[in-house]
């Protein structure tokens, strides 16, 4: 396999999809359970790739085809052996919500001094880690790279690909319960992260202010710590939420102003701090770390904060949710300095046999708050069909909002993906 390595240095790049080819790259035919690779071996070379690899021994010409047996172990191998020939400091996130988020920030920052290398979007998993390695080069001075998890032992594979020297959870919480079995499932496979720099001696980022993670914290790591309390590497305040974060910090003997974000939520604040602390951990100035921060704009529907034609304060949040993201969007909600509010909550998925009652849980929270709540699928239509709130699907939301104009409203949009709440602000 190693002597197959040696044909990406000749390449320009790797491919894995012939609609997005690239001339002279590496082509590598993966498969999955409704699709096979190897049928488009001949079309990559036609479009241009210079190389193929394949796991068909009836399309290898060893020409320009050659076999492997495993088309994505290669994949992930090749990423692993290239960060390495390339040799730059690797830091891992992960962490049931916020690591896109942090990711991005973090990227902020440190693009204000090096040339880093940072996952793409989300592309997070076993097939996107492996890609986003593959586009080091000799220039970059560091690389950020995002690990997701949705079952057992996913970090454990990814960080066995990027090897990271610094790591961070942003925290642990209730998401893909369905995968994991169980929160103790959750804590586990976020830990290997952990348990890799630990055997490495790296460093880990943490938040002093999560009991959780701070259990979970590795002995012999050495750590720089950010929080609210003054023992933390980074101390942050909270200023107040417009609904955008208003923070300060301090750290040495430094203490900045309030710096006003464009990113909303009191659980970004914490995001916000993280950014900051690796700022300071890789020696960005002060006022580098304060332009990126407030400079940062979410996109692709996390955190993102609009007003309408309607004159509406629109937070839209609906590129995911779960029991932990949803509990910390509505008690932030509850904080944000804004007369009249509306939440407009949608399903969480992927939990699993605990659905039913996470749903619940969050039903009977909103009950307690002095807020409009209107809730959106059928996991929450089960959960309560009696009330006027309560809808089965997007269309029926429409279908309600259409005949009920809503006007100088601070409107929470939250929910899963699949429940598809980003279609209905227009609405409002």
């Amino acid at each position: 396999m190693e002597n197959l390595f040696e044909l990406f240095n000749s390449c320009n790049g790797v491919c894995t999809d012939t609609r997005t080819i690239k001339k002279d790259s590496l082509f590598i035919c993966l498969q999955g359970e409704n699709f096979d690779g190897n049928q488009y071996a001949n079309e990559a070379l036609q479009k241009g790739a210079k190389y193929v690899i394949v796991s068909d021994t009836a399309q290898v010409d060893n020409t320009k085809k050659f076999w492997v047996k495993d088309t994505l172990l290669f994949l992930q191998k090749l990423a692993n052996w290239h960060r390495n020939a390339i040799g730059i400091k690797v830091i891992g996130i992960t962490g049931s919500n916020g690591k896109t988020t942090s990711k991005e920030l973090i990227n902020s920052v440190l693009a204000k001094k090096y040339n880093v290398l940072c996952t793409k979007g989300n592309l997070n998993n076993h097939i996107g880690v492996p890609l986003t390695l593959l586009e080091l080069t000799k220039e970059h001075e560091l690389a950020i790279i995002e690990m997701g998890a949705n079952k057992p032992g996913d970090i454990a594979e990814l960080v066995s690909i990027c090897e990271p020297n610094y790591g961070v959870i942003t925290n642990i919480g209730k998401a893909h319960l369905q995968g994991f079995g169980s929160l103790e499932g959750v804590i586990k496979t976020k830990t290997e992260l952990f348990d890799f720099l630990s055997r490495e001696e790296g460093v880990v980022f943490y938040n002093q202010d999560d009991e959780r993670i701070r259990q979970q914290l590795p002995v012999n790591c050495p750590t720089f710590s950010y929080g609210t309390t003054s023992t933390s590497n980074v101390v942050g305040s909270l200023v107040k939420l417009k609904p955008e974060v208003v923070f300060s910090f301090q750290s040495m003997d430094y203490k900045s102003k309030a710096l006003e974000t464009q990113i909303i939520g009191e659980y970004n604040f914490y995001n916000l701090l993280l950014a900051t602390a690796v700022g300071v951990y890789f020696d960005v100035s002060f006022e580098s770390i304060q332009e990126a921060l407030t400079n940062y704009a979410p996109k692709n529907n996390r955190s993102q904060v609009e007003v309408t034609s309607r004159k509406n304060t629109l937070i839209l949040d609906a590129y995911n949710a779960n029991p932990t993201s949803v509990y910390a969007a509505i008690k932030s909600f509850e904080q944000t300095e804004a007369k009249q509010k509306i939440m407009v909550l949608g399903d969480m998925l992927e939990l699993g046999e605990e659905s039913a009652a996470e749903h619940q849980k969050i039903v009977d929270l909103v009950r307690n708050l002095n807020m409009t709540c209107y809730f959106v699928g059928p996991i929450y239509k089960r959960v309560e069909n009696s009330s006027s709130h309560f809808f089965e699907n997007k269309n029926e939301a429409r279908s309600y909002f259409e005949k009920h104009d809503l006007q100088n409203q601070t409107i929470l949009l939250k929910g899963s993906r699949g429940i598809g709440l980003e279609t209905l602000k227009d609405l409002f």
